[in-house]
Order: structure tokens, then C-alpha cells, then sequence
């Protein structure tokens, strides 16, 4: 702008969008086991962040920062657009139609949230550039502050912080507030983001990325999340692997020399249970087989309506435990929205990745690896992308939108006249 003095607003853009995102995901925890206090806060925080988002895009418009921007690469938004229109209308077939509505308003909220929080981005990006957002620092800040409580509550409120699982032979942090897995997802995709904070730092300011990396790697410990611990190797691994250090590539391959008898003890034989425990998926296995044998041959086309896998709240098989979820998300998206809504979402993950595969030269490449291995690793076995409500989600939605703006070449008469209303350079918009 060619005022003298920004607003506060733009001044404190970074840490503003920061403090939404941190409490955005924070939405997701339960922070408490009074059941209405945790439902009003996730009310609250998610929202919430959403109409913040909202009025803060309102604010730069005042500014005079009209929208200049415009949609490419849609074909998997279209097709996650589809996933979303054939969950609504599931309700009229849902045995449950008010979980299935709860479910859906949680993921079009977010969905929304995500799509106003990217016009704020690049809006300050084109005409704030020495204010420029970048996604890398902004989730590792925003990400860091939810790991350092765990960590502090680790050792102050263990009762609360730790859960026991296995009759009480196994702790795992997490507690009731989040599934450890889902816990240890998030750390993998801290110390990967971290990773690449750190790269792009020099002298003393790669402490904060040093101590970031550190404390999602307790975290992964405490979690004793298999999955995360696998996916947080494989994203260091390609990301080393992109880089132009041979000596970075060197050490990456000697540090695995070294973790990799340890890994496979605390993955493989953890609590021994051995190579047959991880082989069944810790029993996962048996149960998407009764779901595909005894569950959706009963609703194939269609399935049982938006999160739901069976008449019931739970699917019992004839030989299985029984489940509320499936623990894989696309065998959830199966069971919900039968083999139409499967194939929706498998087309739409594929049109992302190739989003990724057309722009690979971006900027961004780098921040959508760091996102997708943990949370794909995550949805095989867990909630994942297409399942209940969680921050998993909320990241596959980051990754849609993420190669789908671009900065319109041509303005209207209007937009022009807006621009000259409050002094915004349009030599700005237009380089």
C-alpha cells in the first residue's frame, strides 16, 4: 500500500493467521470428558476460526485488496465437490440421518474454512509482498504450541495426558483428548514441516526448527504410533532425497544404517507382538474382511449413508470385534457411500497427486509431500481423509486447494476503479 503506516492487521498478518490455524486444529481435541463443554468448544473453535477467516477476508477488502484471483487444475475439487453432494443426499438413506448431517456440516465447514483461508493467503501474498505467507512457517507454528502441551502434560497430568491400552500392559499419550495415532500423525507432520523450516534458516535461527524437530520426535516416542513413526522415516527420506546436498543425502543413509535395527524392534516387535500382529494390520485385517463379506454386499451401490458402516451405530461380524469405524478411510468412504462413492474419492486422490505431479516445480512441492505420506499412512489405518471428522481432513483439504489459484492477468473496470479508491498499485497486481 502507499500508506505510510499499515494496519494492524497486515502488520501482524503471520501471527494472526498462526494463532486461527492453532486453534482451527485444536478444534479436534476433546479438552475435556464433560461431553457439552467439548462439544461447545469444538463449535467454538472451528466455527469460529472460519468467521474470523471470514471477517478478516471482509477487512481486506476495505483495504481496497479486491479478489484478483482465479480457479485452474478444478477437476479434483469438482470431484471432492461430488463426494460432498453425494453425502448430503445420503441423509435421505441414512439409518442415522442426524450423525450423518453432523458429520458432513463438520467436513463442508472445514472445507470452507480452507477455501477462505487460501484467498486470505494469496491475497496478502500479491498485495502485501513483503508480507508473504508461507505455509511451511505458518503450520509449524501453528502445530508446535499443541505438541509442547502434550509434552508439558505429559509429566504434570499423566492421568489425563496418557491412555492404557491392552488391559493396562501399554501407556501411549494421548490420553481421551486425541487417538495416540491421530496424535502421532500430527508429529510426523511437524518434524517434516520443521525439516524444511530448518533448511531455509541460518545461524541461531535454526534453533527454533532444531527444538520443533525434537519435540515431535518425543512425541512419535510417546505415542508408540507404528504408523506415524513409518510415515515421519519415509517423508525425511524423500525430502532428503529432492535435496541437492550429496552430503545430506550421505548422512540420511548412515543415520538409517544406524535407526533402522531400532525401528524395526520398536515396529515390528513392539510389546511382542511380532511380525504377525503388524502383518493382520494389529487385527484390522479380519474386520475389513467381514465388512467386504458380510457389510456392503448388503448396500453395494450406495452403502449406508454419510460415516455410517452399517444399519447400526456398530458393525458386528460374525467373527470380529465390533466397529463404529473402519479404520481405513477409503474402506469407510466404501461402506458409507458404497462403490459410486468409492470410486469418486479414488479419482479425486488421483487428479490431486497429479496437481502435485503437473506443478512439482512449485514452491509448495515440497509442503504437500510433508502432508500427504503421514496422512495416507494415517488413512489406511485410522480416520484418514475420507472418515469421521478429524484434522487429517482438514490437511487433505489444504492439499486440494493447494496448486488451484492463480493470479487473473486482467482486471475489470470496477476492480480498477476499487484499486485507485484506496491507493493500491496496480502495476502490483498486473507484474
Amino acid at each position: 500500500m502507499i500508506s505510510n503506516k499499515e494496519p494492524y492487521l497486515i502488520r501482524n498478518i503471520n501471527t494472526i493467521l498462526s494463532v486461527i490455524l492453532f486453534i482451527k486444529i485444536a478444534g479436534y481435541f476433546s479438552i475435556t470428558d464433560v461431553k457439552i463443554i467439548t462439544q461447545i468448544f469444538k463449535v467454538i473453535s472451528r466455527v469460529g476460526m472460519t468467521m474470523l477467516v471470514f471477517l478478516i477476508l471482509q477487512q481486506l477488502k476495505n483495504y481496497g485488496c479486491v479478489n484478483i484471483l482465479r480457479l485452474k487444475n478444478t477437476f479434483n475439487l469438482l470431484l471432492y465437490v461430488g463426494y460432498l453432494l453425494l453425502g448430503f443426499a445420503s441423509f435421505t438413506w441414512s439409518t442415522d440421518p442426524m450423525y450423518s448431517a453432523l458429520q458432513w456440516f463438520m467436513t463442508f465447514e472445514s472445507f470452507v474454512f480452507v477455501y477462505l483461508f487460501y484467498i486470505v493467503v494469496y491475497t496478502i501474498n500479491i498485495f502485501y509482498p513483503h508480507k508473504k505467507i508461507n505455509l511451511v512457517n505458518l503450520f509449524v507454528k501453528a502445530i508446535f504450541p499443541i505438541i509442547v502441551i502434550f509434552i508439558i502434560g505429559s509429566f504434570v497430568l499423566p492421568d489425563f495426558f496418557y491412555r492404557e491400552m491392552r488391559g493396562g500392559e501399554e501407556t501411549r499419550l494421548g490420553g481421551w483428548i486425541m487417538n495416540p495415532n491421530e496424535l502421532g500423525m500430527l508429529a510426523s507432520i511437524l518434524g517434516a514441516l520443521s525439516y524444511l523450516y530448518l533448511i531455509e534458516k541460518k545461524g541461531l535461527k535454526k534453533l527454533f526448527p532444531l527444538i520443533s524437530i525434537f519435540s515431535a520426535l518425543t512425541i512419535l516416542l510417546l505415542t508408540s504410533s507404528r504408523s506415524s513413526l513409518i510415515g515421519f522415516l519415509l517423508i525425511i527420506g524423500v525430502l532428503i532425497l529432492k535435496s541437492g546436498s550429496k552430503k545430506l543425502k550421505i548422512a540420511m543413509f548412515a543415520l538409517m544404517a544406524i535407526v533402522a535395527p531400532i525401528a524395526v524392534k520398536v515396529i515390528i516387535f513392539k510389546d511382542g507382538g511380532g511380525v504377525e500382529e503388524v502383518m493382520s494390520m494389529t487385527g484390522r485385517l479380519p474386520f475389513w474382511k467381514a465388512l467386504l463379506n458380510e457389510g456392503i454386499v448388503k448396500e453395494p451401490f450406495f452403502g449406508y449413508g454419510f460415516m455410517r458402516i452399517n444399519y447400526t451405530e456398530y458393525f458386528q461380524g460374525l467373527n470380529t470385534y465390533p466397529g463404529k469405524m473402519t479404520h481405513n478411510t477409503f474402506m469407510q468412504v466404501l461402506m458409507n457411500l458404497g462403490f459410486v462413492g468409492l470410486f469418486i474419492a479414488l479419482f479425486q486422490v488421483f487428479f490431486t497427486i497429479k496437481n502435485y505431479i503437473k506443478e512439482k516445480t512449485s514452491d509448495y512441492s515440497t509442503f504437500f509431500i510433508a502432508l500427504i505420506i503421514p496422512i495416507m499412512i494415517n488413512s489406511f489405518t485410522e480416520f484418514g481423509i475420507f472418515g469421521d471428522a478429524n484434522y487429517g481432513i482438514l490437511f487433505w483439504q489444504f492439499l486440494i486447494f493447494l496448486f488451484l489459484f492463480e493470479k487473473r492477468e486482467h482486471l475489470t473496470t470496477l476492480e480498477k476503479a476499487w484499486l485507485r479508491k484506496f491507493n493500491q498499485k496496480a502495476v502490483t497486481v498486473n507484474n
